[in-house]
């Protein structure tokens, strides 16, 4: 936790700050020529102060601080001749540990200080990347980016955000959040989408709905002012209870969602044996009881926005199951080759958006499933 609390300290204090996992190929372990931290173009700022130009390429050398103690004299590089154009953080030094493979799916967080240098942080403790990311108050499909609210008043499906919660005076539970934060997506973007890409863009639309509404609910409070410490740690002991329990339903309600769309049978949140639950059992609960209802034909998906620790869990959420029929879907972006060697081994099926399938090791990635090959298999076995 000391590590989140440096980070967020250095985030709140740094003129701009950047963060993503920590993806394969950050790490060299694609097979790829290129080497360093890959940096999305809309990052472009926290790099240099305007972008390169195509045909040329262009570095700047800078002081990195890392949370261990070390500090690095790192290049910040955009590569723009030939086919290439991208911008990466190269030159670490020998012995560097973070770019080793099993920090796949570790969140590196780089934040601008006011003196010119650089602070750079990795968090690799699942618990660690929520509670950042519920600190700082995005979604895991907004990283890979500067932390900062993108909605603007020019924005349709920001406007639209806006109209919606100008009726809201509370939080609507869970699932209504969800339904409205489809609609309000499909009354911006009304052409069909992959499910793939529905999960994504779903849950992207949802934070950005509950951020803005986060804020017209705590605003008052905070403006009025607290009485004494108690009442204000009170209320962000309250706000961060409440993004923490609403990620994971949000993933699970936008799965059910997807899956009656395209009309499979299944039931969320089934009681398995004793007090294990499983977050969805395909076709029932009723056919995983039945001692006759054939056990190919049973299928289960746990939902967990990241899963760099937590996939152990599924394991033993549904005893009855066979070897591959128990899948995970994760929106997590990367997760290191020895994790999904052991995932491979314990037979257990990761389910990831299609977008998110290249930050893994390329090793692996034949057998990362989509969510559409997913519900094509279920289909096939109804």
């Amino acid at each position: 936790m000391a590590g989140v609390e440096e980070a967020l300290d250095a985030v709140k204090k740094g003129k701009r700050a950047f963060c993503k996992f920590l993806s394969a190929n950050d790490t060299g372990t694609t097979g790829a020529h290129q080497c360093g931290i890959y940096v999305s173009k809309p990052a472009i700022p926290i790099l240099f102060d305007e972008p390169g130009k195509k045909g040329l390429n262009k570095e700047k050398f800078v002081d990195i601080h890392w949370m261990d103690g070390q500090t690095t004299q790192s290049r910040f590089i955009y590569y723009g001749q030939g086919t290439r154009s991208e911008y990466r953080i190269t030159r670490f030094g020998r012995g560097f540990p973070y770019l080793r493979p099993e920090y796949i799916g570790s969140l590196f967080v780089l934040t601008e200080n006011q003196d010119e240098t650089y602070s750079a942080f990795v968090l690799d403790q699942e618990e660690d990347i929520q509670d950042f990311l519920d600190s700082i108050g995005i979604s895991s499909t907004e990283t890979n980016g500067l932390i900062e609210f993108k909605g603007n008043p020019s924005d349709s499906l920001y406007d639209e955000i806006m109209r919606t919660i100008s009726g809201y005076v509370d939080f609507p539970d869970s699932r209504t959040m969800s339904k409205t934060a489809r609609e309000i997506f499909k009354s911006v973007h009304p052409d069909a989408i992959s499910p793939d890409d529905e999960i994504v863009d779903w849950t992207d639309v949802e934070f950005k709905l509950y951020r803005a509404l986060e804020k017209k609910v705590y605003q008052p409070q905070i403006s009025h002012g607290f009485a004494n410490v108690d009442d204000f740690e009170a209320v962000a002991a309250q706000l961060m209870n409440r993004r923490k329990s609403r990620a994971g339903k949000s993933l699970e309600n936008h799965l059910a969602a997807i899956f009656n769309d395209y009309g499979l049978s299944f039931e969320p949140q089934v009681v398995t044996e004793g007090n294990k639950t499983s977050d969805f059992v395909f076709p029932s609960s009723a056919a995983y009881h039945d001692p006759n209802f054939p056990v190919e034909k049973i299928v289960t998906l746990g939902a967990k926005t990241t899963c760099k620790d937590r996939w152990r869990q599924v394991l033993n959420e549904a005893n009855r199951v066979r070897d591959r029929q128990k899948f995970l879907c994760t929106l997590q972006q990367g997760i290191s080759e020895a994790q999904l060697e052991e995932m491979d081994y314990e037979k257990l099926t990761l389910v990831v958006p299609q977008k998110y399938i290249s930050t893994y090791p390329s090793s692996h990635q034949s057998k990362i499933w989509t969510v559409e090959r997913f519900i094509d298999y279920v289909k096939s076995i109804e």
